[in-house]
């Protein structure tokens, strides 16, 4: 369990912002999924993969190098990710969301398993591993529709370049309007909880400082202290996010129910 005291202080600071209607604005990372079974993208590495190396799999120089290696390994890294299920943490932020009329959950992880625990407003800023486009003109594209789609990989309908999965890869830029999106809502919160991320991947790391440099009380919820931490951290909550997000979330939740009691 996190430390009781700075428990409540991050109770009370969400119970200000909800009062002042303000923004909430969640950023997690790897250590969300992580808890859900998920391994890093170089923990997945194993087995037949082992050998190979991250800009083999993960840039757009080694899809054109060899596209069937690139898109099996996608394959085999989706299956995987369908395999696993929303941990408590997870289910904990999409129980926040329902608290927050200005809630933004920005997310590194792309997993889709924010999205199926029940969270409605998600920024990916690395993409959706179950989502695709094509190679040179990003048109999105639903393998479901495709002639080709058990090919590695198949081709895009529109103009026959070659679909890839829509996350992006080492060396890219991330969306423009998702990143912009989420540039806007950190300079925007008035809480904002950072959510297993080591806090060393850029730009995703400088959230927090904008966050915190446009007045934003920071909480973060790790099992170790991040990059962040002491630097912009208001409150740090010390354990894993599928038992320390849930007694936050409950916290909360009895707080307003009895400020709301005690107004009837």
């Amino acid at each position: 369990m996190p430390d009781l005291a700075i428990l409540d202080k991050a109770v009370e600071a969400l119970i200000q912002c909800h009062q002042a209607h303000g923004s909430l604005v969640v950023l997690t990372g790897a250590g969300v999924s992580k808890e859900s079974g998920i391994p890093t993208f170089r923990d997945a590495q194993t087995g037949l993969w082992a050998n190979y190396k991250a800009e083999d799999l993960a840039t757009r120089e080694g899809f054109l190098s060899n596209p069937a290696m690139v898109w099996n390994w996608y394959d085999f890294r989706r299956n995987t990710v369908w395999q696993a299920q929303p941990n408590l943490a997870h289910q904990a932020l999409a129980q926040l969301e329902t608290l927050f009329p200005a809630f933004t959950l920005i997310t590194q992880n792309i997993d889709n398993l924010h999205q199926r625990a029940g969270s409605q407003t998600v920024l990916e800023l690395h993409g959706n591993i179950f989502r695709y486009k094509c190679l040179d003109h990003n048109h999105p594209v639903s393998l479901d529709l495709l002639a080709d789609a058990e090919a590695s990989p198949p081709h895009c309908p529109v103009c026959n370049a070659w679909v890839r999965p829509d996350v992006v890869w080492f060396g890219e830029m991330l969306p423009p309007q998702v990143l912009d999106r989420a540039f806007s809502a950190a300079q925007q919160a008035s809480v904002m909880l950072i959510v297993g991320t080591s806090g060393v991947v850029h730009p995703a790391a400088s959230l927090p400082q904008l966050a915190k440099e446009a007045g934003a009380t920071v909480i973060e919820i790790n099992p170790e202290m991040s990059a962040l931490t002491p630097f912009v951290v208001d409150h740090f909550l010390q354990g894993p996010a599928a038992a320390v997000l849930p007694a936050l979330q409950s916290a909360l939740t009895l707080r307003l129910g009895t400020m709301e009691a005690s107004h009837a």
